[in-house]
Parts: C-alpha cells; sequence; structure tokens
C-alpha cells in the first residue's frame, strides 16, 4: 500500500513569513495599521481599512470566540481522510481580527457559536517543522 501524501504546509512569501515565522515559536500575530488601528489577518501588504503600507505585527493572547461554524465530513484530499468529520470555524480574536481555524481536541458537540476557544498549533511537514495555528475549547 502507497504512503499518503501529507497535509499542506504554507509557502511564505514576503507579507506572510514574519506569521509562519511566529507560529513556528508557538506564538500567534496579527496585523496592526499604524494609521488607523485596525487590526487585521491575514497578512497582507495594505490596510484593509485605509489601504495605508504602515503595518505593524502585534502578538495575540490566542483566545477567542467563535463566530460560526461547520462540520465538515468530507475530506479535501486523502491526506485528511483521518480527520473527518472535524470542526472548521470562524473564530473572533480578542484583538478585533477574525480567524478561520480547525477546532481540534475536542468532541464536535463541544462546539457551538460563542464557544470560547484558546490557540494552540498542530506540527506539519514531514519532520513537522511548520506549526499551523487552530483552535480548541477552553475549559
Amino acid at each position: 500500500m502507497s504512503e499518503l501524501p501529507g497535509k499542506p504546509v504554507p509557502r511564505p512569501n514576503a507579507d506572510s513569513a514574519p506569521f509562519w515565522d511566529a507560529c513556528n515559536r508557538e506564538e500567534l500575530t496579527f496585523q496592526r495599521c499604524q494609521a488607523c488601528g485596525q487590526a487585521q489577518f491575514y497578512p497582507r501588504s495594505l490596510c484593509t481599512a485605509c489601504q495605508a503600507t504602515d503595518l505593524g505585527w502585534e502578538t495575540s493572547a490566542g483566545l477567542g470566540t467563535v463566530f460560526t461554524f461547520t462540520v465538515n465530513h468530507r475530506p479535501p484530499t486523502p491526506a485528511f481522510k483521518d480527520d473527518v468529520p472535524y470542526v472548521i470555524a470562524l473564530v473572533d480574536l480578542d484583538e478585533g481580527f477574525r480567524m478561520m481555524l480547525n477546532v481540534i481536541d475536542c468532541a464536535i458537540e463541544d462546539v457551538a457559536i460563542g464557544t470560547r476557544v484558546r490557540i494552540v498549533f498542530e506540527p506539519r511537514g514531514p519532520e513537522g517543522e511548520q506549526l499551523i495555528p487552530q483552535a480548541t475549547p477552553m475549559a
């Protein structure tokens, strides 16, 4: 039997490299516009609110609330077949930005709109060299 290909790992670019470097230190970072104060995620070169280019990086406490979620029953690739069913959620982080994350280490029925979560990191890649942010319910 052939080995399944692994789960995808990010390919950082100039905008996202600081984010992925921080993930590998188990830190969740986000951008904040220095002109208008808007927090944003995913990393990019312009502010989504005012289009300024003066963006700074901040470290999140990694705490948030499930805004909405869905349960995925079909793996997007064979690498995810052992994970189904799994929860994909939009999480509002306390610092004012939203991320799409898998909710892991819990029963599906433990996830609801309004569930408080914290960010954890899942190792990916052949050597587990890339850490991917995920969410887990707070106790």
